[in-house]
């Protein structure tokens, strides 16, 4: 037969044990000392040395608490750091006694979480390039939201991946099985866009010769991705929110109620508020679009992913070419108002020029050559600099930018730099950053 096990968490063991300590030692010292006053003797010295001894018991046993919960968390601490995953600086290799231990597990399993965060997104999402703060927390929406019906909302500035994002969402909802029909709206005519949508009957109009399906009868028990909706006329708009509504469409030139079932994905990078002011677009329908809303940040915003955006576009090229760390340097310094699809045509326009296969600052675009002379002296580095000498430099200038836009706030450096406060704490202390100057626009 099974035994039960009953386990009692340490947050009532321990709390326990000290105050048995507490109660026993004053209940010892009163029978002590009534004791000693009851036979005419000094009770001081007797006390004084049971409180020593259980202050002795008292520490030892809760040393070796200490030491039977931290030991297993050291290990995992040590075992974690000879991972490849996981960076330490020769610094933080030996004994170090200055060091707080609490807060040196608490940055290991800041770590931890990161790392696992990293291999959790490219596990689901092994199309979106990024380790960023911004894109896991991008990330984790989606995985939250995918599996659920509610319409969703993407809303980024052109080339952001709205529509990697929108198959993302498809890919793992509960209609992955079913189809995903995607239509832009900027990119057919008005006067075809409604045709396209819902389809025609024969004869609705010249030249409709026969029946045609719209794109809501193709995507019926599945998924549409209407892109670019803040382009659709205001006429389709009425009809699309009685879609929404109603789950249900007329064919044109039909008269006939076709009943769907579908799940709405939509995206734009317009303002739509600022439409809806402007009389530009309906309010009902953004309400009924807006029922969780995706914000894809900006490649500006996210240019530690640059790095690994430019590896990726590299791998997909037809011929292996490399890029020189200066060159690197030059493209995290752009701002990229072109966001991903603008650095993806770079990558490729530079690579077709690049010689012996190494691109080059020579080979990128005018624009983004200058980039790194807009601060003079941040990046005057020797032609000669080694790659950590240029990364160290590289790091430095993206801290002190993030600052500046933030006014010296560091809590919001760190959304925009995706890294966690200590951790920027320690490399504003690396680099000798002084953030009371940039706060004082000094710098």
């Amino acid at each position: 037969m099974k035994q039960s096990r009953f386990y009692i968490s340490l947050y009532l063991i321990i709390p326990f044990i000290f105050t048995g300590f507490s109660i026993l030692a004053a209940i010892v010292s009163f029978r002590l000392t009534k004791y000693g006053l009851d036979h005419g003797l000094e009770p001081a010295g007797t006390v004084f040395w049971f409180i020593v001894i259980i202050g002795i018991l008292a520490f030892y046993t809760g040393f070796a608490l200490v030491r039977f919960i931290l030991r297993p968390v050291e290990q995992f601490v040590e075992n974690a750091k000879k991972l490849a995953s996981f960076s330490s600086s020769k610094s933080e290799r030996g004994k170090d006694w200055s060091v707080d231990k609490i807060e040196h597990f608490t940055n290991v399993f800041d770590q931890v979480t990161s790392v696992l965060s990293r291999m959790d997104a490219r596990h689901f999402f092994p199309n979106i390039i990024g380790e960023s703060l911004a894109i896991r927390g991008l990330l984790s929406l989606i995985k939250k939201v995918a599996p659920t019906d509610s319409t969703v909302l993407i809303l980024g500035e052109s080339g952001t991946g709205k529509e990697l994002v929108a198959t993302s969402i498809y890919e793992n909802s509960i209609r992955k099985d079913k189809a995903f029909i995607k239509l832009n709206c900027a990119a057919i005519p008005e006067e075809l866009l409604e045709s396209e949508l819902f389809g025609h009957e024969k004869g609705a109009f010249t030249g409709a010769t026969k029946f045609k399906p719209g794109k809501f009868d193709m995507a019926n028990k599945g998924t549409i991705f209407l892109d670019e909706i803040g382009d659709m006329p205001l006429n389709l708009q009425a009809k699309i929110l009685r879609v929404l509504q109603e789950k249900e469409f007329y064919r044109v030139g039909g008269s006939k109620t076709i009943k769907i079932d579908v799940r709405f994905i939509a995206s734009t990078n317009k303002n739509l508020e600022k439409m809806i002011q402007e009389g530009e677009f309906r309010e009902d329908l953004y309400f009924r679009l807006n029922v969780f809303t995706v914000h894809l940040p900006p490649l500006r915003e996210r240019k530690e992913d640059i790095a690994l955006l430019v590896d990726y576009f590299l791998q997909t090229l037809p011929k292996k070419v490399e890029i020189s760390s200066l060159a690197l340097q030059l493209l995290m310094g752009y701002p990229w108002p072109g966001n991903i699809r603008e650095l993806k045509n770079t990558i490729e326009s530079a690579a077709v020029i690049a010689e012996n296969g190494f691109i080059e600052p020579s080979q990128l675009p005018g624009k983004i050559t200058p980039a790194f002379n807009t601060n003079p002296g941040e990046f005057s580095l020797p032609t000669n600099a080694s790659l950590d000498q240029r990364l160290h430099e590289i790091e430095k200038s993206m801290i002190i930018e993030a600052l500046r836009k933030t006014g010296g706030v560091q809590v919001r450096a760190t959304e925009l730099l995706g890294i966690n406060q200590r951790s920027l704490w320690h490399r504003i202390k690396k680099h000798n950053i002084d953030v009371k100057n940039i706060k004082s626009n000094e710098i």
